[in-house]
């Protein structure tokens, strides 16, 4: 008998973390203020109190330091999930996650696996202070030896955690803090989860594909929903892996509506929208009946938190991109 509950993405996560823990006893988690604390967006509020602090450790102010200890206890067998504080803060531990995180198993010939999730919370929309609301996922995507996640919602961030935690490839697992809190959906335990790196339809339409990931599916639905009393009918795709794309919903998609915008928190120069637009065109020159059409952040650092609704890409920003798609 399946048993449901409404839970909010911090909840999902939560929950997600606990049953790993449960299931394997290799599972541990590492960060600042994870344990005690239970995080400073309380993900992992209660765990060292059930599992301990063996499993749930306090660590220094030191990414670095974190990821590199993780780095061995990967080594050795275990399955470590190092949380980053804040997306701003993973560049100390740049060095660890692209020179050896991403490149031990192929250094290996496949002999050292490297089960590791390093978890980001990632994107604006909190009125942070700076170094607290970063984009860095085109960065990490762009290092080959390196899975890339996004999960939106409550539903997938329970089940895809799990699902990272038990991939023997290190996973960068990048959660939308302004979601952690807002909304709540329906989980059902006994559910089949979708596979980890797939993408999903949301939406269907037939005029236009709009794809986003993270904080701007959110945004997204809300362009289909304003649209639609337009008479516009406009496709969502939840790309959910970055690092494998999953083309195959896209390019179908892409190819029977023959317009796409894609829209991401990130700066538009050189983000993941440009290697969308890239294989897009590649894969359906003939069926576009526009250029595909990025919108995002503008091309300057993260602004300070009084204006970052001004940089953030909003409901009239991509309608606008949506408008001139349908209009071109």
């Amino acid at each position: 008998m399946s048993t449901t509950q409404k839970i909010t993405l911090a909840k999902g996560l939560n929950m997600g973390l606990r049953k790993a823990m449960e299931d394997d006893p290799k599972v541990l988690i590492m960060g600042e203020d994870v344990g005690k604390l239970g995080g400073v967006f309380r993900i992992t509020d209660g765990l060292q109190k059930d599992f301990g602090e063996d499993r749930v450790i306090d660590s220094p102010l030191a990414e670095s330091g974190i990821v590199g200890t993780a780095v061995g206890m990967a080594l050795r067998g275990y399955r470590p999930v190092v949380e980053i504080q804040f997306d701003g803060f993973v560049y100390p531990a740049y060095d660890q996650i692209v020179c050896q995180v991403a490149k031990m198993t192929f250094r290996s010939q496949g002999k050292s696996k490297m089960p590791m999730v390093i978890r980001i919370p990632f994107g604006g929309g909190i009125g942070a202070v700076e170094h607290h609301s970063e984009s860095p996922e085109a960065q990490f995507a762009h290092t080959p030896g390196l899975k890339v996640v996004a999960c939106s919602n409550p539903v997938d961030g329970y089940w895809m955690i799990q699902q990272a935690i038990a991939c023997d490839d290190p996973v960068i697992f990048l959660e939308p803090k302004r979601q952690y809190h807002a909304d709540k959906l329906e989980l059902d335990e006994s559910a089949t989860p979708d596979p980890l790196f797939a993408s999903r339809t949301v939406r269907a339409g037939t005029d236009l594909t709009l794809l986003a990931y993270g904080p701007t599916v959110k945004t997204a639905l809300k362009v289909a929903e304003a649209a639609a009393t337009e008479g516009k009918s406009i496709e969502v795709i939840d790309l959910r892996t970055l690092s494998p794309l999953d083309m195959a919903p896209v390019l179908e998609s892409a190819r029977r509506t023959g317009r796409v915008v894609v829209t991401h928190e990130a700066h538009v120069n050189l983000g993941m929208g440009a290697e969308l637009s890239a294989r897009i065109t590649e894969e359906c020159f003939y069926s576009l009946e526009a250029p595909v059409l990025r919108v995002g952040g503008f091309d300057t650092p993260y602004p300070a938190s009084r204006i970052e609704e001004e940089w953030l890409p909003d409901l009239d920003r991509v309608l606008d991109a949506v408008d001139r798609s349908l209009e071109f």
